[in-house]
């Protein structure tokens, strides 16, 4: 085996050790599932509640939506 081949190899088992061992941070995991209110809606969801509230209609355009509060 020459020296590129095993250099090539020991980076392999280094990238593969390093994503083996990563944290993940402490407020991006979920605590025994518990529900934490979002207060940005996706599209989709802005024009779901939009559309219930009466204030668009098919055909409408998508971008550029009033801003909009979730429902409590």
């Amino acid at each position: 085996m020459g020296h590129l081949e095993l250099y090539h190899l020991a980076s392999l088992a280094l990238r593969h050790t390093t994503l083996s061992i990563m944290s993940q941070h402490k407020s991006l995991q979920s605590s025994s599932g518990l529900v934490i209110k979002r207060n940005v809606l996706k599209r989709f969801e802005r024009v779901e509640l939009l559309r219930k509230r009466g204030q668009w209609k098919v055909g409408d355009r998508v971008q550029g939506l009033r801003k909009t509060k979730p429902d409590v």
